[in-house]
């Protein structure tokens, strides 16, 4: 446990040193209040865009609160998830291209300790920055277009940040198995845009699939209700989440000398 808090603290001072506790929490804060601002006042962008015949007026039927958190979920799924990849893509992968790993392992280091404290401190990079995201959308919007049920909004955003979960820990899994980032990154974006396409094109066979967490999280915002596959989802996801850590772990060890 000691070894642990050390890694942890370490972590975590190279993400402030590295500005990532400030550029991450931001990004997720201006995606999550663009949407809301730019539905509120989309009309009036669209009305001095000019380039329109004389007298003709554009007329758009205002979206429900819950339709816009819902775009919000959308955001994330496309800049926000290439954000968070490229911010913990390297937390491994890095250390071991520089020479730093070979210097730690060098002494009597538990390597389950230093696994987790990449781990534990990436899930704490992104819960925090989607959570300052996710209310500051939701305040927008229930300020500019309309409240929202609290229990569902929370719901779909315990739901979407689960699904972030996932992709970071499989970013952190590629990370201890390949060197080189954009291999790191192009592998995680594939994988979590093809698990999200396939859920949608394939709905028997993908029920359970981790893919649709972020098509969950949009059912509990809107009309859809909950999803009656929603807590064996849930499940999947962390055995999955539990499954990549523990190959991590053996990487981690595997891997400790090479570059």
């Amino acid at each position: 446990m000691r070894q642990f808090r050390l890694f942890f603290r370490k972590e975590m001072l190279e993400m402030g040193r590295s500005y990532k506790w400030l550029w991450v929490p931001l990004v997720f804060l201006m995606l999550g209040v663009m949407q809301p601002v730019l539905t509120r006042f989309l009309p009036e962008i669209l009305e001095s865009a000019g380039n329109m015949p004389k007298g003709m007026t554009i007329t758009i039927e205002p979206p429900s609160g819950a339709e816009v958190l819902a775009q919000t979920l959308g955001q994330y799924s496309s800049v926000g998830m290439l954000i968070l990849v490229l911010s913990v893509m390297t937390l491994i992968s890095g250390e071991r291209q520089s020479g730093v790993s070979q210097m730690i392992f060098t002494r009597q280091v538990s390597y389950v300790s230093y696994a987790a404290a990449k781990w534990a401190s990436m899930l704490s990079l992104v819960t925090a920055s989607f959570v300052l995201g996710y209310v500051g959308a939701w305040y927008y919007t229930a300020q500019m277009i309309g409240s929202v049920e609290a229990g569902a909004a929370m719901k779909a955003g315990l739901f979407y940040l689960l699904w972030l979960w996932f992709v970071g820990s499989l970013t952190l899994f590629l990370s201890s198995l390949v060197n080189p980032a954009a291999g790191i990154a192009f592998v995680s974006l594939g994988a979590a845009v093809l698990l999200s396409m396939a859920s949608g094109w394939l709905p028997r066979y993908m029920a359970y699939s981790p893919g649709s967490l972020p098509e969950i999280s949009a059912q509990w915002l809107q009309a859809a209700g909950e999803s009656s596959d929603a807590a064996g989802v849930a499940i999947l996801c962390l055995a999955c989440i539990v499954v990549f850590f523990t190959c991590t772990v053996y990487q981690v060890k595997l891997r400790k000398s090479k570059i």
